[in-house]
């Protein structure tokens, strides 16, 4: 086949635009059309609803969507893939054999399984203390392939890797071999710039306020052709953009370095060349694959405790000498000191301000441990009981409650083939899929040789994000943050300026951390991994930005000189 396969997205998380599906299938053609429903954080939600009730661990609202569309995806002959069943993917085929019962229309439905290892932790060395509430190793595509070569309509999986669920219809239409590297490290690339959905048609953004129409962004496609090139659109019509740059930043959520491993390929990052090719279109070019290495990624995530905190509101004046009172009658009059007790202080006041908010701080007391009462009322009622007694102008955002569990996220391998991949297909037949061979351990690329850097001359200090547009996110405990420039002069700037040293300097946050720079030339991009500074992850709560979704535009909002004839070409 040599015509593109079009492949739409119509979920990046759990909880997105509940009418996408409908969207996509309305707007235009599609042959295949996906969802991602799973993050590190969604595993821990899908785990306390299964501790509730067994028969659940599946993204709920993809079944709505499909009670919604299903009829209209089959009419229109769209087939489904979407890693939406979670810890359940079985639970979930079946809720979707039952619901095309009810609704009359004869959808064929497959699954995915094998990636849940909760019940071999011990065997495999993931045994924690407290133990793991799940463990799910990230599967690769081939499953996915079997299931649509055997005629599946819906292709339910649990955790795959996000791209996996592009990968695999494109493996599927064209008919790729499992060592065809460099056609599905081209896939993975397509299949990460669009499995986040309106990231990829200018959601969240740097340069937000160039885009005309960002109302209702419409959720991205992808035409990936038979040699793994591919153009990243939307349909016509939808809100948003899609431009080289709206591409870049989500080719750097969430990365490393030039090497993005996965189960099927290793994609060379280093090598993705991007090229506007009309309105809304966006070519991916080059890319190449390498065998992918023999471990698999798994992702825990353990019910670490109970966790509470207290916002309080500090305004006017002694705003300092206000936050140590505080502190020392919370920590004085605690019955149980909790195992963690870790305080913030917001300076979001204003001198000589003209409202009553912007000359108010935010104290923020945060409590953990493993023992509920002791984050619970325990903690609660000595925030409170000092509104009488405590700074002037005592108040709180509002009233602590009762501690909730947290969560842990960390990450662990083991070797591929101790993992089981099985498809299960519509007649109900199980079919074990083997690990990818050959293999590859994993390296980092050497340094790429430099560009020589602008002459000396003129500055001024301004912001960072005057040229440079940043993204960052989450991987566990750490963050990444992606920053890229537009010319080739700003290039030449940017990455002689922006060395893991000056962004310690400019994030002062992160300067005991350890800060890793890696070089992307082709996408004229630095991307910087910061170890540590989101604790034991997000739903650990350790940060104000728990996801590190906003560091990157704290970056872009940092003073530096940047060369005048560089400002003058923008203005």
């Amino acid at each position: 086949m040599s015509a593109p396969v079009r492949i739409g997205n119509c979920s990046g998380f759990y909880g997105d635009r509940l009418a996408a599906m409908r969207e996509m299938l309305e707007g235009g053609d599609l042959d295949y059309l996906t969802g991602d429903y799973l993050a590190e954080l969604t595993m821990l939600i899908l785990g306390r609803d299964r501790l509730k009730d067994p028969n659940l661990g599946y993204a709920k609202t993809f079944l709505r969507q499909a009670e919604d569309c299903l009829g209209l995806a089959l009419d229109k002959g769209v087939r489904i893939v979407t890693n939406a069943g979670g810890l359940n993917p079985a639970g979930l085929a079946a809720a979707l054999r039952e619901l095309a019962r009810r609704l009359g229309v004869a959808a064929t439905v497959a699954h995915v399984e094998g990636d849940d290892l909760i019940r071999r932790v011990d065997e495999l060395g993931l045994a924690a203390d407290p133990p793991p509430l799940t463990a799910n190793a990230y599967l690769g595509a081939w499953g996915i392939v079997r299931c649509l070569d055997a005629g599946a309509d819906i292709v339910v999986t649990g955790r795959v890797t996000d791209a996996s669920v592009i990968v695999g219809p494109a493996a599927a239409h064209f008919g790729w071999a499992r060592d065809d590297f460099d056609e599905l490290a081209g896939a993975v690339v397509a299949g990460h710039v669009i499995e986040c959905g309106t990231q990829a048609t200018g959601g969240n953004y740097a340069f937000f306020t160039e885009i005309d129409d960002l109302d209702r962004p419409g959720f991205p496609i992808a035409e990936i052709a038979a040699d793994g090139s591919s153009t990243i659109t939307k349909h016509p019509g939808t809100g948003g953009a899609v431009t080289v740059g709206t591409v870049t930043a989500q080719l750097l959520y969430e990365v490393t370095g030039g090497r993005y491993a996965g189960p099927d390929v290793t994609a060379r990052l280093d090598t993705a060349r991007l090229t506007q090719d009309g309105p809304d279109r966006v070519r991916i070019s080059g890319v190449r694959g390498e065998a992918p290495p023999p471990t698999l990624k798994v992702c825990l995530n353990t019910l670490a405790g109970f966790r509470n905190e207290a916002v309080f509101v500090l305004t006017g004046l002694d705003i300092e000498a206000k936050a140590a009172l505080t502190r020392r009658q919370v920590e004085a009059n605690l019955s149980a000191r909790p195992a963690e007790l870790d305080w913030t202080l917001a300076r979001t006041d204003h001198p000589d301000a003209d409202t009553e908010e912007t000359a108010s701080a935010l104290l923020r007391c945060t409590a953990r441990d493993r023992d509920p009462n002791v984050v619970g009322r325990a903690f609660s009622s000595v925030a409170v009981e000092f509104a009488l007694a405590s700074y002037p102008g005592f108040s709180l955002t509002a009233p602590p409650g009762a501690g909730q569990p947290y969560g842990v996220y960390t990450a662990a391998y083991v070797d591929a083939g101790l993992v089981p991949h099985t498809a299960v297909l519509p007649d109900g037949t199980a079919v074990a899929i083997d690990a990818v061979t050959p293999t590859r351990p994993l390296e980092p690329l050497p340094e790429p040789e430099l560009p020589h850097p602008l002459p000396p001359g003129p500055a001024r200090r301004v912001r960072l994000g005057t040229l440079a547009g940043a993204r960052s996110g989450d991987k566990g405990g750490d963050a990444n943050i992606g920053v890229w420039v537009r010319t080739d002069d700003q290039w030449r700037w940017l990455v002689h300026t922006l060395t893991a040293d000056a962004v310690k300097e400019l994030l002062p946050e992160t300067r005991p951390l350890t800060v890793t720079r890696y070089v992307l030339p082709h996408l004229r991009a630095v991307n910087f991994v910061v170890e540590g500074i989101l604790g034991r992850g997000v739903a650990s709560g350790a940060r104000f930005d728990p996801q590190a979704k906003g560091l990157g535009e704290w970056l872009r909002s940092r003073h530096l000189d940047i060369p005048e004839t560089l400002l003058e070409a923008t203005e």
